[in-house]
């Protein structure tokens, strides 16, 4: 005995296995939802930070030293007041800026590059409204235990057992200076230990920024995976970008049906019809005075060419049978057109032929 299960299709449509549209990226954008590590620009400015103290270190070790000078030697004989200690500490204040600039500038514009190169320039205000729903107890319990909030810790213990790994690796590396230390000069111990902090610092960047740029493809992963879109969602906007086809059709068909009547109402205007005698009707008017040719001022095939028929007769129209130049007129002009000019002779005839039967002059 065979056991058949009917497999409905459907279900697969609302899956998210299509690659998001460049619309869907552009709308994620405007909410702020961008492939971005935070931890790029932390270690980066982290790295910067100790660059700069070993490229600007002779500047700044000038600078605090001149300053430690002057506060612990030139101010020993200054009268104490209220004035004389606001002048001290804004003159010192400025001081330490001009000394620590380098370090800010860098800090700042390596901050920003980072934040550029990852997600380019975005200002966006989507992240600061006031939203509710983020203080649902339930929605916030399910996001602690989720397992984003799971990767996260164990980036976090991972990140933290590299630096202890560096700090230590370090430190026992250099026991034996660090032993010798306490029966050598205070600046000898002093440019050991920024030395140290130096060397510590630098690998403690470096290890943070190769673990940044993995965290980095790891969120792109992610944020490729949550825009993912299914094949019924594709459906969806290409309906709201270009209109419901079926709406659509709607409106072209309305749209026929409103040129077929204002043709239709042309016909009682015509001179004559010419006709092949059943597949086609082609009506046309001449006006000496406000025409330079012939006009065609409606056409039909079929159905609509009986329709133009019955219309002409109805109100008295010439109707010529002529196969070939109606199927002339008919496959080379069209309404409002001007007949082609190798057709002049045929439909002079044609014209001459009806103004003789009606008697008139044109």
């Amino acid at each position: 005995m065979q056991f058949r299960h009917r497999l409905d299709l459907q279900l697969f449509a609302g899956e998210k296995t299509e690659t998001a549209t460049p619309k869907k990226r552009q709308d994620a954008r405007k909410k702020g939802q961008v492939a971005k590590s935070m931890d790029i620009s932390g270690s980066l400015v982290l790295l910067s930070s100790f660059l700069c103290l070993l490229i600007f270190g002779d500047y700044i070790k000038t600078r605090l030293l001149t300053l430690f000078t002057e506060v612990l030697v030139g101010r020993l004989t200054m009268q104490v007041t209220n004035d004389n200690v606001v002048n001290m500490l804004g003159r010192y204040g400025v001081q330490i800026l001009i000394m620590l600039a380098p370090v800010f500038v860098a800090v700042i514009i390596v901050g920003l590059l980072a934040n550029y190169v990852q997600v380019g320039f975005m200002l966006n205000g989507e992240g600061i409204k006031m939203k509710f729903s983020k203080l649902n107890p339930i929605k916030g319990f399910k996001n602690i235990f989720s397992i984003r909030s799971l990767v996260e810790f164990l980036k976090s213990i991972f990140k933290l057992t590299i630096i202890s790994y560096l700090v230590y690796s370090t430190i026992w590396g250099e026991r034996g200076e660090i032993a010798k230390l306490g029966q050598e000069p205070v600046e000898t111990t002093f440019s050991f230990s920024v030395k140290l902090t130096m060397n510590l610092g630098i690998k403690i960047g470096v290890a943070l920024f190769i673990l940044a740029v993995l965290d980095f493809l790891y969120q792109r992963y992610e944020h490729e995976k949550s825009i993912k879109m299914s094949k019924q969602d594709i459906k969806d906007e290409y309906k709201k970008m270009e209109g419901d086809p079926m709406i659509k059709g709607k409106i072209r068909e309305r749209q026929r049906q409103m040129a077929m009547r204002r043709m239709m109402q042309e016909i009682p205007k015509a001179d004559v019809i010419i006709t092949n005698p059943t597949h086609f009707a082609v009506a046309l008017k001449y006006d000496g005075v406000h025409m330079e040719s012939p006009q065609v001022i409606a056409k039909g095939q079929d159905f609509t060419a009986l329709k133009i028929r019955e219309i002409a007769k109805e109100h008295g129209i010439t109707i010529m049978e002529n196969k070939p130049l109606a199927r002339a007129l008919f496959a080379r002009s069209e309404i409002g057109d001007s007949i082609p000019s190798d057709l002049f002779q045929a439909v002079a005839e044609v014209l001459a032929y009806v103004y003789k039967l009606q008697g008139k002059v044109k």
